[in-house]
């Protein structure tokens, strides 16, 4: 059993606070006091409050918001199986045909229009718009039940329907066919026959759902199978992974035969891919648009707006526990956009320094602890460390993925939140990651582009451990290059955490490429005398604060280049929140936070900040929050379990489970703590699962949807 070392280490800060250090430093911070460069040390805290709510006014009437809502304009359901059958080949799939019939008629009452895939194309295109409240049906995997049951139904209605057929499955003379690794009949799949029928209706257009994609694949050593169509191939003879042209030869290959297949037996190819599991990146798609399947469905968050691209085109997915106002819930709030529809964050932080082991063996045997832990616990997400610190100074100087320029630790990001993903109640994982926080080896060109910490006369914020510039062009693309080995080698991600280290003091950047950029934004140099006006030093905040949040788009959607669905949260200083004049010590902003990630992560830590009055700190907080309209819903407040002060002394389970029942009684929806411990079984699971238990997951329509 291995426990992984803290170390700590520290600059002086304001005020006399040291820095403490996890797997990566959450940098203490100084007392909530006011700092300033101006001679008096003076500001007026009303005019402060002013400023920053002129900024809230400013950016509301911006519009800005890292979801904002853009009218739906077309509303697709996923279906599987229509059949009465009690053993379905997929059972918690698979909808009864008087279910189904319910279904249509209340959708035809409540106004919806049914619509083929031309509708969608005439609107478009702009020839023909389509009718308010359109929905389109769409059913996976070509079963009989489509023929047999719900064809009838359909014709009845007269509406429309896109069928996805998977190539294998039917392109066969066996009586079974490989049904995601188990054989089932091939009679419980349509017929050639059975199918041209359909194609003849008029009402049916049948779509690829690949030839052979609809199972796993090998993605990594421990023997994970993970989606075909997104998974690198894990080559064991070989003891490394396919090539991304090797990976994309593969895709094409197999969405080739799909269109032959169809050309073959209906007489034309198929203009639409439905990606098996809902799961594509931007490779997927572009080969497929080269084959003339330019339309895609997946199974991605969100509504079909005018912007969706029509090879991104999201459904709802329809299971047999869906009740009419189940399914009116589902697609209201996905045509609005809420955010994990609506559903609360418990979140746990997992440190993987804490699971690995140089002996794989033990490796596992942790890696199963932490699975029972996480259900035990009840959370829904968790946010999984990425990186490691071995040397304890701050900077991550290797990971635990494939990448081209830091140290692998171990293969084992992909297996853990494969693991969790998989094995546990649905929880959601998130990357945690680094910006600009990395040791890179000395071989790496980008190693000596370094923020530069200016000298620092006044005892001001120091940050304390070392990061890339972000000015640099040869860090961020170095930067940009791990995470898109992030992307490629995680498939069960569903989010990216941005760690504290998103951050610029106000005596950093001081390196030539900062500098050089400073100029291009008007600032005057030496930087002496920016100080020396502090008008002129909050707006130099603001432009790195800006920079920062920009750059940490910029990366999110490197990681949307293989999950689409990506969401973002980052870890937020709670001197921020406190005081509004921080950003210029920070480089951080709530606001501009707000604006640009899915999640703002407060730490918010009274030990950490020696707040006299822990109840009164964390009151203060989410009273702040408040003042922004929909920003507890978009909030999380990360609590703390040990207090790095005195020597890693873990909090009572009692008191934490005590404050996390306050936050939830002022209003706070979403709440983390950091760190668990599974060895030390800090916290306990039967102190905190019955107060997660409090803040229910069902949260009424009407309060998440304007």
């Amino acid at each position: 059993m291995r426990y992984p070392t803290r170390r700590h280490c520290g600059s002086c800060r304001a005020g006399g606070s040291v820095a403490w250090r996890g797997p990566l430093s959450q940098t203490a911070h100084p007392p909530l006091v006011f700092h300033s460069t101006d001679p008096t040390g003076v500001y007026s805290r009303p005019a402060l409050l002013f400023l920053l709510r002129c900024c809230v006014l400013a950016l509301a009437l911006l519009g800005a918001g890292a979801r904002a809502e853009v009218p739906a304009k077309l509303t697709i359901l996923c279906y599987h199986e229509i059949d009465d059958r009690e053993i379905a080949l997929i059972p918690g799939y698979s909808v009864k045909p008087a279910q189904f019939a319910q279904q249509l008629a209340w959708l035809t009452e409540s106004g919806y229009h049914f619509v083929s895939m031309d509708d969608v194309l005439a609107d478009a295109a702009g020839r023909r718009p389509l009718p308010e409240k359109a929905l389109l049906l769409s059913f996976d995997d070509g079963y009989r039940s489509f023929y047999t049951h719900a064809f009838p139904i359909l014709r009845a209605h007269h509406a429309p329907a896109v069928v996805a057929l998977v190539g294998s499955w039917l392109d066969t003379v066996s009586d079974t066919v490989d049904f995601d690794g188990r054989r089932v009949p091939r009679a419980d799949l349509m017929s050639w026959d059975e199918i041209r029928d359909l194609s003849r209706s008029g009402l049916v257009e049948f779509a690829s759902h690949s030839y052979g994609m609809h199972a796993g694949v090998v993605a990594n050593p421990q023997g994970n199978h993970e989606p075909l169509a997104i998974a690198r191939r894990w080559l064991p003879e070989a003891g490394r992974y396919e090539s991304e042209s090797a990976y994309r030869k593969r895709i094409a290959a197999d969405l080739r035969r799909s269109s032959d297949l169809l050309q073959r037996h209906l007489g034309r190819r198929p203009r639409i891919i439905v990606w098996p599991y809902g799961r594509h990146n931007a490779a997927t798609r572009s080969i497929a648009a080269r084959l003339g399947m330019k339309i895609g469905f997946n199974l991605d968050d969100g509504p079909n707006t005018a912007d969706t691209p029509l090879s991104m085109l999201r459904r709802v997915l329809v299971q047999p526990t869906l009740t009419l106002e189940g399914l009116n819930r589902e697609i209201e709030l996905r045509n609005h956009n809420v955010l994990d529809n609506g559903v609360p964050r418990k979140i746990m932080h997992v440190d993987l320094d804490l699971i690995y082991d140089p002996d794989p063996a033990q490796v596992e045997d942790n890696l199963g602890r932490l699975l029972d832990r996480i259900n035990a616990m009840g959370v829904n997400t968790v946010y999984l460390q990425a990186y490691a610190d071995p040397d304890g100074n701050g900077a991550a100087d290797a990971v635990y993925f494939p990448n081209r320029h830091l140290p692998m630790r171990a293969d084992l990001f992909n297996r853990v939140a494969w693991q969790i993903a998989t094995r546990t109640a649905a929880v959601h994982v998130y990357a945690w990651m680094p910006m600009l926080a990395w040791q890179l080896p000395d071989k790496e060109p980008a190693a000596r582009d370094r923020v530069v910490t200016l000298p620092n006369t006044s005892n001001h914020l120091s940050m304390g451990y070392p990061r890339l510039s972000p000015f640099s062009p040869r860090a961020r693309q170095t930067i940009r290059e791990i995470y898109e080995d992030l992307g490629r080698s995680a498939t069960a991600i569903e989010g990216v955490l941005f760690h504290d280290d998103v951050t610029l003091s106000d005596y950093e950047d001081g390196s030539p490429w900062a500098l050089k950029a400073y100029r291009q934004w008007g600032f005057p140099q030496p930087m002496t005398e920016l100080r020396s006006d502090d008008a002129l030093l909050r707006k130099w905040a603001a432009r790195k604060t800006a920079y920062l949040d920009a750059f940490a788009g910029e990366l999110a959607d490197i990681l949307r280049e293989e999950q689409p669905g990506l969401r973002t949260a980052r870890n937020l200083y709670a001197s921020v929140v406190l005081n509004p004049y921080s950003e210029t010590w920070y480089s951080q902003s709530l606001e501009s936070s707000l604006a640009h990630y899915d999640y703002t992560a407060i730490m918010a830590m009274p030990y950490m900040e020696q707040a006299p009055d822990p109840v009164a700190f964390l009151r203060q907080i989410v009273d702040r929050v408040a003042e922004h309209p929909g920003a507890m819903r978009r909030v999380v407040i990360e609590l703390q379990t040990v207090d790095w002060r005195r020597n890693d002394e873990p909090l009572p389970g009692t008191e934490l489970a005590d404050t996390i029942r306050r936050l939830y009684g002022w209003g706070v929806k979403n709440v983390a703590y950091y760190p668990d411990n599974l060895f030390r079984n800090n916290p306990d699971p039967t102190q905190l699962r019955p107060v997660f238990a409090l803040q229910p997951n069902i949260q009424p329509l009407s309060e998440l949807i304007p």
